[in-house]
């Protein structure tokens, strides 16, 4: 498939761009789950990209956040994540080798290890939560008021669409 091929062809990968940058179909002309997923494209780039400053990605944080409430076996994360134990287990590895968290032997389960924030995974999570820094990935083209009712009406879609294997969590 030739670039051209590639740009033109709607409903696939991220907003396709033909000539000068321009996308092609027009964004205008997309359905809104296409419009709603290049647009969470975007934020995510931009959130993992802020989230580098940390040694962090997406994934990490909520496992740090659910960390900051105390020590946690990575079987206790995954059901608090409701994620697998071996997604856990990566995210983990990671945020262990960046000095996020260590890993040490259960006193009284040798099969398991307790997990717990460092000094530097509290760190990173209390430095990250600027509000104003995390609003602003989502860009200046929204007023107040509009990035108000975006979030008011995106809570309500992720209220009633189904999770399924919803792995956004991690």
């Amino acid at each position: 498939m030739t670039d051209r091929e590639r740009d033109s062809s709607a409903g696939t990968g991220d907003e396709s761009t033909g000539m000068r940058g321009m996308a092609f179909p027009p964004p205008e002309t997309w359905p809104t789950g296409r419009l709603l997923s290049a647009a969470a494209r975007r934020v995510e780039r931009a959130w993992d990209a802020y989230l580098g400053q940390w040694g962090l990605t997406h994934a990490s944080v909520p496992v740090l956040v659910v960390l900051a409430r105390g020590s946690l076996s990575q079987r206790e994360i995954a059901a608090h994540m409701h994620v697998t134990e071996q997604t856990i287990g990566r995210v983990l590895r990671g945020l262990q080798a960046s000095g996020h968290i260590t890993r040490a032997p259960h006193p009284g389960d040798r099969r398991r290890h307790v997990v717990a924030l460092t000094k530097e995974g509290r760190d990173a999570l209390t430095a990250l939560d600027h509000a104003q820094s995390v609003e602003a990935l989502i860009g200046s083209s929204l007023t107040a008021s509009e990035t108000a009712q975006l979030r008011s009406l995106l809570i309500r879609m992720l209220a009633d669409l189904p999770a399924g294997e919803d792995t956004d969590r991690t």
